[in-house]
């Protein structure tokens, strides 16, 4: 479990936390909404922590009783609500953990938090259940709710929340992580912190992704020779496609690919190049592919993912992107 000082980026959200403990003004209930993988466990824990702590500061000692128990996850006043049924948090679950225990005051802290994951599957029933305790909480209850969307909540539990949104890091940001923390060579570090869209959990998980490094392997095997491929060639690449990789992850990989070559050609610089090395395949198809064929091949991209979100046959939005791919 990490402390605030520990968590990459997300300063803003920190800060409210630990201004929050400072002033002694922490909120009875928080929802903190971002992608999976992007911290938001992560932050709920070092606050949760940083609340729980015996020296009552900004910043966790790490050495007290009190840190030590939630360190070890044996802290009794902070309860993770849990659910048996994968797809939703039913109202008893909401009951049994929170409403008919919240009134106990905590056991050995000034506060008592609820950490809820998964926030946004909890039913109707359960968000009511839930609002009827947030709307009048005791003084020591924290309840923090962890969404990947907040959309899905009633107005009225918005409305009793801080709500507090995480931000994609920065490229750079994830690039250093991967290089320094983890040993990733320079190259590889920028082109998973490129697919990984600052989200730093996504970008640690493709460096071991098996699944990734065959995508990549196959996608730039037909990039480099769309223009030489047939149509049956093309169907083919297709079919396996569905059957066998994440279409949108592929649709990304292509965004990233035409992008960085658009880049070369506008820039002339290989230093700015995600697929560095890929440098002889992207200066050639730079040369190759005028603007108006970069800008119409992304369109194509984009009109693909649109396509296929609004439920149009694969094949049909796959086959159409491919072949404004082959004739630009």
């Amino acid at each position: 479990m990490l402390a605030f000082q520990d968590i990459l980026g997300h300063d803003t959200i920190k800060q409210h936390f630990q201004k929050a403990i400072e002033l002694h003004k922490v909120s009875h209930a928080y929802i903190l909404a971002g992608e999976a993988g992007m911290g938001r466990k992560s932050l709920a824990h070092a606050f949760a922590l940083t609340l729980l702590c015996e020296r009552g500061k900004s910043q966790p000692c790490m050495n007290c009783h009190a840190c030590k128990q939630v360190l070890s996850g044996n802290h009794p006043d902070l309860i993770h609500v849990t659910h048996e049924k994968p797809a939703s948090i039913g109202v008893d679950d909401i009951r049994e953990q929170i409403n008919d225990t919240i009134m106990i005051r905590p056991y050995s802290s000034y506060y008592k938090i609820y950490i809820v994951d998964e926030a946004e599957k909890m039913t109707i029933q359960a968000q009511n259940a839930l609002l009827k305790t947030i709307e009048e909480p005791p003084s020591y209850a924290v309840i923090i709710l962890l969404t990947t969307n907040g959309d899905l909540f009633l107005p009225t539990i918005l409305s009793r929340c801080v709500q507090l949104k995480l931000k994609p890091l920065q490229d750079s940001v994830i690039k250093k992580y991967l290089e320094e923390a983890l040993g990733i060579s320079e190259n590889e570090a920028q082109l998973y912190a490129a697919f990984a869209r600052g989200n730093l959990g996504k970008a640690i998980k493709l460096c071991d992704s098996e699944e990734f490094k065959d995508m990549y392997r196959r996608l730039l095997a037909m990039l480099r020779n769309v223009k030489n491929m047939d149509i049956s060639e093309l169907l083919d690449f297709i079919k396996r496609l569905k059957e066998e990789m994440n279409i949108y992850e592929c649709l990304d990989f292509m965004q990233v690919w035409y992008r960085d070559a658009l880049m070369f050609k506008v820039t002339n610089d290989a230093n700015l190049l995600i697929f560095k090395d890929e440098y002889s395949a992207i200066s050639e198809m730079s040369r190759q592919i005028g603007y108006d064929g970069f800008e119409n091949i992304l369109q194509a991209i984009e009109k693909a993912r649109v396509r296929l979100e609004a439920n149009v046959n694969i094949e049909l939005a796959m086959e159409l992107m491919f072949l404004v791919m082959k004739e630009n």
